[in-house]
C-alpha cells in the first residue's frame, strides 16, 4: 500500500518552490517601485536647431529612443518631454542640425530642466 502522506522531500521542494517565486514577484515590484516618472523642459539658447534627444543611464553611452520623435527645437525654443528614471538623475545628449553632440546630467525630480548654450563645446566625432 503506498503512503499518501508527503515526503519531507516533497515538503522541501514545494516550500523552495513558493520562496523562488516570492523572491521573483518582489524583485519585480522593487524594481517598478525605483523607476521615476517626471517631465524634462529642454531650452535651446543656441543658434544651432536641436534635432534629436535621448536619455541614457549617467555613466553609460547607451542611449534610448528618440524623444522628439519628428519634432525639432528651434534656435530660442523649447520643449517639455516626458521621462523615466531608474536612478535619481540621467543623462541628456542632444544632437544638431550638423551632427554635433551635447550633454548633460540632470536630476530626476519634479520639473526638470536644461538650458543648451552656445558655451557648451559640441562633440562633432573630430
Amino acid at each position: 500500500m503506498m503512503n499518501s502522506l508527503p515526503t519531507r522531500k516533497g515538503i522541501y521542494r514545494t516550500v523552495l518552490v513558493f520562496v523562488a517565486v516570492a523572491l521573483a514577484g518582489s524583485a519585480a515590484v522593487i524594481s517598478r517601485a525605483r523607476t521615476q516618472t517626471s517631465s524634462l523642459t529642454v531650452t535651446n539658447s543656441t543658434n544651432r536647431e536641436i534635432k534629436h534627444l535621448y536619455l541614457s543611464a549617467p555613466n553609460s553611452d547607451n542611449w534610448g529612443p528618440d524623444l522628439l520623435s519628428d519634432n525639432v527645437i528651434p534656435p530660442g525654443g523649447s520643449s517639455t518631454v516626458g521621462i523615466s528614471c531608474e536612478q535619481s538623475s540621467t543623462k541628456v545628449i542632444a544632437e544638431d542640425q550638423n551632427g554635433c553632440f551635447v550633454s548633460a546630467v540632470v536630476s530626476c525630480g519634479d520639473n526638470a530642466s536644461w538650458t543648451i548654450t552656445n558655451n557648451l563645446t559640441p562633440d562633432c566625432g573630430g
